[in-house]
């Protein structure tokens, strides 16, 4: 089985912390040169020098995801020097709340950080992918996507449409060698996950360890998950090994989303 990433290009969104620092890390580890995009260039070079050494030296580039213009000039720069294999959507999700309660602006908002910069991020790398019959677009969503989470309505709703751009992306693009997925991180030990037990515990009056021993009691797995056990699904999908994997939504989450 070849999972070697070697004489392969990744651009990895989101990716100085959490499942994204991971999922660059693992990259590099099987060969791959890593593009890492961020919003601080401090953390991205902290990150730079944590990633195994290639043939290749991995690059960074400042982009912040709330502005969709420097997003698109971004990956044209990057698109007309590499010729990018492996692109990694990840970006940090909207703000907590029901859906009761939030505005267009939050919509429109995360629509614009999610699908519009997935799509010009894609449109920018997908003729490299076909000209060398070799692509991965991996999409880091949620488990929201087979069941909305509670408490996270722009979320649930971005994260549904994700789930359908990625689909019928694949649809597309899969006869040029290039694949398309999603992975649905279930509870996985990030600055997310403390946030959003940090939120909730002070909603329930209950200790955030109280709150967290639960959540983790409600899991099959008994568990929050590693970021590296994400980023170990997403080496895969981004490998020759994968290449049949295509149009699919893949929990991993120790077996906590109640859905086939």
């Amino acid at each position: 089985m070849n999972i070697s990433l070697e004489g392969k290009t990744a651009v990895v969104c989101g990716s100085t912390q959490g499942i994204g620092l991971a999922i660059a890390k693992a990259f590099a580890l099987a060969g791959a040169q890593c593009i890492l995009l961020a919003r601080n260039e401090d953390t991205l070079k902290e990150a730079i020098a944590l990633l195994e050494p290639g043939e290749k030296a991995h690059e960074y580039r400042v982009v912040d995801f709330t502005d969709t213009n420097a997003v698109k000039e971004t990956i044209t720069e990057i698109a007309q020097n590499f010729t990018v294999h492996i692109l990694v959507n990840n970006t940090g999700g909207p703000a907590p709340g029901p859906i009761t309660a939030a505005s267009a602006d939050a919509f429109a908002n995360a629509f614009s950080q999610h699908i519009i910069n997935y799509q010009q991020l894609a449109q920018a790398v997908l003729p490299g992918m076909k000209d060398a019959g070799y692509g991965r677009i991996i999409n880091i969503v949620s488990t929201s996507v087979k069941i909305p989470i509670a408490n996270l309505g722009v979320s649930n709703t971005i994260r549904a449409a994700t789930a359908g751009w990625s689909k019928t992306l694949a649809n597309e693009v899969g006869g040029w060698g290039v694949t398309v997925n999603n992975i649905l991180p279930g509870f996985t030990k990030t600055k997310r996950l403390e946030s959003l037990i940090s939120n909730n515990a002070a909603k329930q009056g209950v200790s955030e360890e109280e709150l967290s021993a639960k959540m983790q009691q409600q899991i099959p797995a008994k568990r929050f998950g590693e970021p590296e056990e994400i980023a170990a699904v997403a080496a895969f999908l981004a490998s020759p090994a994968a290449s049949y994997v295509n149009g699919v939504n893949l929990p991993v989450d120790g077996g906590n989303t109640g859905a086939f």
